[in-house]
């Protein structure tokens, strides 16, 4: 598997997911600048969390028009995967990758704690790790990650499965409790409709690592690689 993870000034959590891809993959992953604008041949392109741009206007707006990112939407387009992770989600949806926009939290305050995550859909490279409704834990820090769209989109979302995971309790259960930054139907992360894109808010590659507290995150990393090698 070929994979590149995109570095924006203001991005913080580029390393961390380059050492999960290197440990599922055994090779180190390409870091591409954000001014670049062409890319080598790749399976997978990682839009790593931080704050790109210092979130200045809004949350991944501008990372959205960096050179960069015309040719992962072309890649995207031509069916390499591109996974979007906190920062990375939003950049992903202010660039029209994928649906719904990603909002100040409900409670107006910076969440940072470890959070359960219900597995909604494994027919992707993303996902086929884990199984249908497993509870998996994850952390997120975030400010802006209130999932929000229209109700035609979500009705859309939902009835094409492009829901990819949702906050839940430990027992699988969703509620408002449950749910972080008051995101639509406690959803935290989704696909686009070819299902080569994923966005997430949660971080997977932080408990990718047993040292690090947990390997809940792994499998996401595995089943790409086993995927797309």
């Amino acid at each position: 598997m070929k994979a590149a993870v995109i570095v924006f000034p203001g991005s913080n959590c580029d390393r961390d997911v380059a050492v999960a891809l290197e440990a599922s993959m055994g090779a180190k992953p390409l870091m591409i600048w954000h001014r670049d604008t062409e890319l080598p041949p790749l399976d997978l392109i990682v839009v790593p969390g931080g704050f790109s741009y210092g979130d200045y206007l809004r949350s991944g707006a501008m990372a959205a028009h960096s050179p960069v990112m015309r040719e992962v939407k072309a890649r995207a387009e031509q069916g390499a995967f591109v996974l979007g992770i906190c920062n990375g989600f939003q950049i992903l949806t202010e660039a029209g990758l994928l649906p719904g926009v990603l909002m100040r939290n409900a409670g107006l305050k910076f969440v940072c704690r470890d959070v359960c995550l219900r597995v909604e859909a494994t027919n992707s490279a993303f996902t086929k790790g884990y199984a249908p409704g497993q509870v998996i834990r994850a952390p997120v820090a975030h400010h802006d990650g209130n999932w929000f769209t229209d109700p035609d989109t979500h009705k859309r979302v939902e009835d094409e499965g492009q829901v990819a995971f949702r906050y839940c309790d430990e027992g699988g259960s969703l509620s408002p409790r449950s749910n972080p930054n008051g995101s639509l139907a406690n959803i935290a992360g989704v696909f686009n409709e070819r299902r080569n894109v994923l966005g997430l808010m949660p971080h997977p590659e932080r408990l990718a690592d047993a040292m690090l507290g947990g390997t809940d995150g792994k499998p996401m990393f595995d089943g790409l690689v086993e995927a797309l090698s």
